[in-house]
């Protein structure tokens, strides 16, 4: 049974509450703050009960040393003469909740269950989040399959090196935390980390804000602002887009990459700046170069590291994963308890192609853990517009699921199609794959790797 302390200057309430209590609990009671304090140093406690007035102690004091402590333990104040500022005291304190006197024993219960259900959550997640950075992430990105941790190797071998980095993939892919842990990782840490979005800002104001400006350089610029360039000196600076970029703008980011050297609009004064540049895009530069709108010298000056992160649906055995990461995330975010997917909805979630990639993942999450009544969530329960998408997919593929080769595709691209299909069709279970294609489990290896190098 759960430990409960409970704190409170008149016996007969301890009594009370201990009576009341004891069925579920295991229960200790203190009436002076010296008492309570050695319980705690003392017992395994999970949740206290605790007056907000103790005689000619404050609550709210216990309360705080508690904390230091066992920042683990929940608490829930108690008080006869509540006042919104108290109750704002208590949370910013610590407490989990606050109670009212005269107490009624079924708000008691229930809250006493929230506390602990709220508290066993926050340490499930610390647990998922150790064993995760153990084993299974690095800086924060989760994955233990061989495509994911390709990239992993590679943060690890560039992130004190100052050369620029173009990290490519599709959209949701985690392009902007690659960059992170790229940053963090590496010397560059204790350095400002800055990101801005290409495609979000006009032309205009883009230019600005990479270079500055000077006073009355244009209408509203009413004083001096230093640029982005400048800000993140001695740090790193995340271009996200690029390709979105103009080309007017892409030669004056190739003079920052070349030479070192910004200049604010409406100056002539040039300014040395020692920054680290990683750009992203889920564009095709290559094709944006042949078709003129993307500079030539400035695709290979940013080239010189390339980062190609993969989509899920080349890691998909990372999505068992990924479901009770983002699942332990939300839970612990919107305030839910303990959460898990009913057998039948993993299957549908595993077996599902996520267009959207790792992003699209933790929004289904979040939506079934928002909206889902109960600790185990439904089918029914996922997001209406996966489930006809999902229901479209199997509509087209039909009972006996299937693949169409189009005309004029060469035979080894054939192989990979049916290769990849039966590979998805069986949730990434090498094994089970290897089988249904006649192959050895070595064999379907050295052709995914080979698919990974072409990809």
């Amino acid at each position: 049974m759960p430990h409960l302390l409970i704190v409170d200057d008149e016996p007969s309430i301890c009594v009370s509450l201990s009576f009341a209590l004891e069925d579920e609990y295991t229960v200790w009671t203190a009436t002076d703050p010296q008492e309570a304090l050695e319980i705690v140093r003392t017992k395994e406690i999970d949740c206290v009960l605790l007056d907000l007035s103790l005689g000619t102690y404050s609550g709210l004091e216990l309360l705080a040393t508690f904390k230091q402590i066992k920042p683990e333990m929940t608490v829930i104040m108690m008080t006869a003469y509540g006042t919104i500022e108290s109750s704002v005291q208590a949370i910013k304190a610590g407490a989990y909740h606050y109670l009212a006197k005269p107490l009624h024993m079924d708000e008691v219960k229930l809250l006493l269950h929230k506390a602990l259900d709220y508290r066993n959550l926050h340490r499930r997640v610390q647990a998922l989040s150790e064993a995760v950075r153990q084993q299974q992430s690095y800086a924060g990105i989760v994955g233990k399959g061989p495509a994911i941790q390709k990239v992993f190797q590679l943060i690890e071998k560039v992130k004190d090196i100052s050369s620029s980095i173009l990290i490519t993939g599709e959209s949701g892919t985690g392009k902007e935390l690659i960059a992170r842990a790229i940053h963090y990782e590496g010397n560059r840490r204790d350095a400002p980390f800055s990101v801005i979005n290409c495609a979000a800002i006009p032309e205009a104001l883009l230019e600005s804000e990479l270079f500055g400006h000077e006073k009355g350089t244009f209408t509203g610029a009413y004083q001096s602002k230093q640029g982005l360039f400048e800000r993140s000196q001695g740090g790193t600076v995340f271009l996200d887009e690029i390709g979105e970029m103009s080309i007017t703008l892409q030669a004056k980011l190739l003079r920052v990459i070349q030479e070192k050297v910004v200049t604010p609009l409406g100056s002539y004064e040039t300014k040395e700046v020692d920054i680290r540049i990683i750009a992203a895009t889920n564009r095709q530069l290559e094709e944006e170069v042949a078709r003129g709108r993307f500079r030539e010298d400035l695709f290979y000056r940013l080239n010189v590291i390339p980062i190609r992160t993969p989509s899920l649906r080349e890691r998909r055995e990372d999505i068992p994963l990924l479901l009770e990461h983002f699942l332990c995330h939300s839970a612990v975010t919107l305030g839910k308890g303990t959460k898990t997917f009913s057998a039948e909805s993993k299957k549908w979630l595993y077996s599902y192609a996520y267009p959207g990639n790792v992003r699209e993942l933790a929004n289904i999450v979040e939506y079934a853990v928002a909206l889902s009544q109960g600790e185990v969530i439904t089918l029914d329960e996922l997001p209406p517009a996966l489930m006809e998408r999902m229901g479209s997919q199997r509509r087209v593929r039909g009972d006996q699921e299937g693949i169409v080769i189009p005309s004029g595709v060469t035979l080894e691209e054939a192989e990979r199609r049916i290769i990849m299909h039966a590979l998805e069709s069986h949730g990434g279970h090498r094994k089970k794959t290897a089988e249904q294609l006649g192959i050895s489990e070595r064999g379907l290896r050295q052709k995914l790797k080979q698919y990974q190098e072409i990809m």
